[in-house]
């Protein structure tokens, strides 16, 4: 991977420290972060910490000086800060002038080792970079002591003691926003595909997928890289009689799902390729692309909520509609993108109309296809369709050729024309002679007869 060039070696620097240092945040950088970062990210971190103190004296200092201080390269440099900026220890600025670049650091607070452990995505992470003996030896001597002599948790809240003026205004509130927390800061994503599938069932989405719940929802589905239809078994799976989300079983049945359909994958933090660091997630959408590609882009990027939204002019998706294709891709496990390309495939060969029967019988053909992009389905549903075409032709060609064959005059050989004339001179002649049979018999009959009356 290429970053020479994103940092220059005079390029100042500043630091700032954001909220304040627990207690015990050596030892989560140690054995909880390290093992997730490595030791260069760790030591970049602790380096800009302490460098807070000396901007006293020097407020900017250039890119240099870390290098001195940590003794490895400015791409190494550039590599330990992206690091730091996934995981959610740094916030990076850049400033820009035409005398200099300057890069102003924001270091965030890391957890403490009992937060730490209370995050469902990093402590999930660090379970499976250092193994389940290890990871039961941290959690249980950071936390588990404490959880045991703490007992039931009885704290009355706020709820519970005070109260205030109430007001008949109440703003609405907007279900896909998720405050900012400490961690790792992940894209945000749409709930109301979740919110359909709970109110299909009567069970009350608010009470399932609150803040906490959806920011770890979010976080399980991102780790895994679970689609939509498996995070749905998930959360299913987890519920309690009292339709509360069970954490610790939601973790489980993400893990299990990620072993079953991902036999040979692994989670392990890994660096992303270039582009994506940059923020393009998905191929950007240029002009000099062709309509094709342009429609396969937009497969790609949009959920089939939208997709319904965007063909029917923007007006919402029934409920009817959304349940269909929700208990496709469940039952057929299709990815979003191809369950786009069968809903633009169906709609087209059926007049608008979103056919479940059509719908099921291709979604079925599809899953044992094993499509996983929107331009693979694409690319499928033009070889079928091809396929299918060719097929046709060819029944009506033989059909064709048949009723062809049988408006044709019979040809008959000459040896058989031969023959027949033979056979009608032959029964002509046979039948002269038996008239001639005829009157004799009929003369000597009446000679008889004359004779007898003398």
């Amino acid at each position: 991977m290429n970053f020479i060039g994103k940092i220059l070696p005079v390029d100042g620097y500043t630091v700032v420290l954001h909220g304040n240092l627990p207690v015990d945040y050596s030892k989560s950088l140690t054995h909880l972060y390290q093992p997730l970062l490595g030791i260069r990210a760790v030591m970049l971190y602790q380096t800009l910490l302490h460098e807070i103190d000396l901007q006293k004296e020097v407020p900017i200092q250039t890119h240099h000086t870390l290098m001195n201080y940590l003794n490895i390269s400015l791409v190494e440099i550039y590599e330990a800060r992206l690091k730091l900026e996934g995981i959610g220890l740094l916030k990076t600025y850049e400033e820009k002038s035409t005398e200099e670049t300057v890069f102003h650091y924001v270091l965030q607070s890391p957890f403490s080792p009992y937060d730490f452990f209370r995050d469902a995505m990093l402590s999930q992470l660090l379970y499976h970079h250092i193994g389940e003996d290890k990871y039961s030896l941290l959690n249980n001597h950071y936390i588990g002591q404490r959880e045991q002599l703490l007992g039931t948790n009885i704290t009355a809240s706020f709820g519970d003691v005070f109260d205030t003026i109430h007001s008949d205004f109440m703003p609405k509130q907007n279900v896909n926003r998720l405050p900012e927390a400490n961690g790792p800061q992940l894209d945000t994503i749409d709930f109301s595909w979740m919110e359909h599938m709970l109110k299909s069932r009567m069970i009350p989405y608010k009470k399932v997928l609150t803040t906490d719940n959806k920011r770890i929802i979010n976080q399980m589905m991102q780790l895994y890289g679970l689609a939509e239809y498996e995070i749905e078994k998930c959360v299913l799976w987890a519920l309690t009689d009292e339709n509360r989300l069970d954490i610790e079983e939601f973790k489980e049945a993400c893990h299990d799902i990620f072993k079953t359909s991902r036999k040979e994958a692994s989670v392990h933090l890994a660096p992303k390729q270039a582009e994506l660091i940059e923020g393009k997630k998905q191929p950007e959408l240029r002009p000099s692309m062709t309509k094709e590609e342009q429609l396969i882009h937009q497969l790609e990027t949009i959920s089939p909520k939208q997709l319904l939204e965007d063909l029917s002019s923007g007006n919402h998706a029934s409920e009817q509609d959304l349940k269909v294709i929700r208990e496709i891709m469940t039952t057929q496990g299709l990815p979003s993108p191809v369950m786009n390309v069968l809903i633009h495939y169906v709609l087209l060969q059926t007049n608008m109309k979103l056919s479940k029967a059509y719908l099921e019988k291709i979604a079925s053909h599809w899953s044992r296809a094993n499509l996983q992009t929107a331009k693979e389905a694409m690319v499928f549903a033009k070889k079928e369709k091809e396929q299918y075409r060719i097929a046709t032709e060819k029944k009506q060609q033989n059909y064709r050729n048949y009723k062809q064959q049988g408006s044709r005059k019979e040809v008959v050989p000459e040896w058989f024309k031969e023959r027949k004339s033979k056979t009608h001179n032959t029964n002509k002649g046979s039948a002269i002679d038996l008239e001639r049979e005829k009157e004799e018999i009929s003369s000597l009959l009446k000679q008889y007869s004359n004779s007898s009356k003398k």
